[in-house]
């Protein structure tokens, strides 16, 4: 699920702007980006792995330039066939927008696989069968390097096959930090229930909503990492697929990266690349080669009917790894917080002389001033120090949510 959700947009994007070219039939000349002519196309999005687990389809339709983006395909009926006659059945799966099959499979060598789609107007679509690419395992490694005069770690994957079989492969990662703020304290600012105001008085209170001193976010990959190593020597990978500079805030605390190779064929790799090679906005912009590849889909109905996207059945090999800033660097100094936990407001509670700021206090209390949160109180509570959202609270720029896979 993770990496179809993860390239949907990335794929939508491309092809509403390459459905538009193909249309117009030229981009050469500048254009104020609307959509006058408009064809609601299937688009398909779906990856049969070695891994035992439930698989995703992601199908949505084209859509206008002006619009946000893709709106899941609700309705259509969707199976996996393979040449042993056996049939996996999908439902569409509201919370995430995909079509999940029913059962955990697998795809094994020695099989073929076809995707099948039958879509709410009644249009019959499926795939040319498909077979399981050779499994290559990957290490993942993290390495101090010096690139441009920045100092950092660069994350390296590599794998090796010594037949020679893959030769082709794709490339994505989600990487995950762990946030600790640094001003957390375990209580919070309300206001005085006894006091109706306008001269607000407030309490000292524990916090009640769960965790917010430590938090974890996950960012992935926004790019087609593609590599081909036909016409080489050797069928080695060795790519620096992350560099992290050390000032980099996302190293304060514990960082984790999880790195996953897919082992494409050619008509799975060409069908990628022309796809990174339309993205860019040199190549979208300007008038648009015949022959683009509209996928492996096909309509069994009407040889002129369009669908786009691709079925892929690709062997996947995964790795993650965690570290913390002095598993890498023993001797540098600690990259800053990812906010300036210096910039703290110091308020007298007030609301008459010149330097009053009641009005301001009541303002962060009650949530309208969102930037700044509570971190001591002072001078019997006629003076409230305040901290950095992030300083205070990590769920101002977090989730609180540890995920099922961290190790501390």
């Amino acid at each position: 699920m993770k990496f179809i959700i993860q390239h949907i947009n990335f794929l939508g994007k491309t092809i509403a702007l390459v459905l538009f070219c193909l249309f117009m039939g030229s981009c050469t000349e500048q254009y104020a980006f609307q959509t006058n002519t408009f064809e609601s196309i299937p688009v398909v999005q779906a990856i049969l792995t070695n891994e035992l687990k439930k698989q995703e389809v992601k199908i949505t339709r084209s859509y206008r330039l002006e619009e946000n983006g893709p709106t899941p395909e609700k309705g259509a009926t969707v199976f996996i066939t393979d040449s042993d006659n056996n049939t996996y059945e999908f439902e569409f799966e509201e919370f995430s927008g995909l079509y999940v099959s029913n059962t955990p499979f697998q795809a094994v060598p020695g099989k073929s696989y076809q995707l099948n789609i039958t879509t709410p107007d009644g249009k019959s679509y499926s795939s040319v069968p498909e077979t399981l690419t050779p499994v290559t395992e990957i290490q993942v490694e993290p390495k101090i390097e010096t690139i441009e005069g920045q100092k950092g770690v660069q994350i390296v994957v590599t794998s090796y096959d010594p037949t020679s079989k893959s030769q082709f492969y794709r490339f994505e990662y989600d990487e995950t930090y762990k946030i600790v703020s640094p001003d957390w304290k375990p209580n919070k600012l309300i206001l005085d229930p006894s006091n109706p105001g306008p001269d607000f008085t407030y309490l000292t209170v524990p916090r009640d909503n769960g965790e917010s001193r430590v938090c974890f976010t996950t960012k992935k990959s926004d790019d087609l990492l593609l590599i081909s190593n036909v016409g080489l020597s050797e069928d080695r990978i060795n790519l620096p697929i992350r560099f992290i500079d050390i000032k980099s805030p996302i190293l304060y605390e514990r960082y984790s990266i999880m790195v996953r190779e897919y082992v494409q064929n050619l008509a799975s790799y060409t069908y990628y690349k022309t796809l990174k090679n339309l993205s860019t906005s040199s190549s979208l912009l300007s008038q648009v080669q015949p022959g683009f590849n509209y996928g492996n889909l096909k309509s069994n109905d009407n040889s002129d009917e369009k669908i786009i996207g691709y079925f892929e059945v690709s062997s996947v090999s995964s790795k993650r790894i965690f570290f913390n800033f002095r598993d890498i660097f023993k001797d540098d100094p600690y990259p800053p917080f990812i906010a300036d936990c210096s910039q703290t407001l110091s308020l007298a509670n007030c609301f008459t002389d010149k330097f009053c700021r009641g009005p301001q206090i009541y303002s962060i209390v009650t949530g309208a001033g969102r930037e700044y949160v509570f971190f001591a109180a002072l001078n019997n509570n006629n003076t409230y120090v305040f901290t950095p959202a992030p300083c205070g609270d990590c769920t101002k720029i977090s989730s609180n949510i540890k995920p099922l896979f961290w190790i501390d």
